[in-house]
């Protein structure tokens, strides 16, 4: 399949709500992946749309999405609310339920940064929506008071020389009850820009979801522990 041969623009639309978005799917799709983008980026973000490229290719259907309108994004404070993100990922969720293409798709969330606390709230909210979780280089710490309630297996990937935010996800995996694992990519700092770690955390997301939604939470991934 070629690079990004599958994606369509779509429109994310609920109410008079309507958000910009790319629909990759793939024939014959495992399930679906919905990104949560940190930080003020969206469906552009180079490093998501290569992981995103990558599930593709591995027979995995993504959804990449501005979580705000652009006048919304204009107001930092926006970027950093992590309730009215969370109701964004919960409502492409929605839309995802309705569309022909994707109703019977399995759901899995994809943060980075400030997104996976969003995922990981939204999660939280509506745990039978969703079947798993991966944050890159996340702050799943915004998402502490919800924590408990994820009950989606959640893979952690944090650089290795990203040292504040490995302590933070060691302390944010100790409050996840569900299944979960923690990997540390060697030589990575925040944004993976190093050659070969974005690689490295593609693979890792592709082998976790097409994992989980093979085995639809029947306990093939069985990780239960937070290490390197």
């Amino acid at each position: 399949m070629p690079y990004g041969s599958c994606e369509r623009p779509v429109s994310v639309s609920e109410g008079r709500l309507v958000l910009k978005g790319f629909l990759g799917l793939p024939h014959g799709a495992a399930g679906i992946v919905l990104f949560a983008h940190g930080s003020g980026s969206g469906r552009s973000s180079p490093r998501n749309r290569y992981v995103a490229h990558r599930l593709q290719q591995g027979g995995i259907a993504t959804l990449l999405m501005d979580l705000l309108t652009e006048e919304e994004a204009e107001d930092r404070r926006n970027v950093f609310d992590i309730d009215l993100l969370a109701e964004r990922v919960l409502m492409a969720g929605r839309w995802l339920s309705r569309d022909a293409l994707t109703k019977t798709l399995p759901l899995g969330y994809f943060g980075a940064s400030t997104g996976a606390g969003a995922a990981l709230q939204a999660a939280a909210r509506v745990p039978s929506s969703i079947r798993a979780i991966v944050s890159r280089g996340g702050r799943p710490d915004l998402a502490q008071p919800y924590l408990a309630q994820v009950q989606a297996p959640t893979l952690l990937i944090v650089g290795e020389h990203d040292e504040a935010v490995i302590e933070l996800n060691r302390a944010a995996a100790g409050f996840l009850t569900c299944r979960k694992k923690m990997v540390i990519i060697p030589g990575a700092t925040h944004l993976f820009e190093e050659p070969g770690t974005l690689e490295q955390v593609a693979g890792e997301a592709l082998n976790w979801f097409q994992q989980v939604f093979a085995s639809e939470g029947a306990g093939v991934v069985d990780e239960d522990h937070v290490g390197r």
